[in-house]
């Protein structure tokens, strides 16, 4: 008897997960970071975008080269402006377990290039990002 070769058939898209189409988390910094050495760091990863977090680990937001240049370029900008300063209300996020229908409904109903995927703990695991 010869056995039967399969071929597994890929997911279909509702049903695919956020974990099955996240990047690595990428550069993580601390709230209390300032804009400049934010952008340093960015520069220095060559990254689009910083996971911050909290004194706890917790993720509390992504922030963008575009946004912090914007506020670097604002008048009323010190070298003082921190990163919690600039990402005001934590969030959008989304779980590695939602499924990429729901997540891709969330990034367009904010606008957003990227999401934070977090954990139940709120700590970043990654990054679920458009395609450029």
């Amino acid at each position: 008897m010869t056995p039967l070769q399969t071929t597994p058939r890929p997911a279909h898209s509702a049903d695919r997960t956020v974990v099955d189409a996240m990047d690595a988390p990428g550069p993580q910094v601390w709230d209390d970071m300032t804009v400049e050495v934010a952008l340093s760091v960015m520069a220095g990863a060559r990254s689009r975008y910083l996971l911050v977090r909290d004194e706890d680990g917790r993720c509390t937001g992504l922030i963008g080269q575009a946004q912090l240049t914007v506020v670097r370029d604002n008048p009323a900008y010190t070298d003082w402006v921190r990163l919690r300063d600039v990402l005001g209300d934590s969030g959008p996020f989304t779980s590695p377990m939602a499924t990429i229908v729901e997540a891709e409904r969330t990034m367009r109903h904010g606008r957003l290039g990227a999401l934070p995927v977090i954990d139940e703990d709120g700590c970043a695991v990654g990054v679920l990002a458009l395609s450029r």
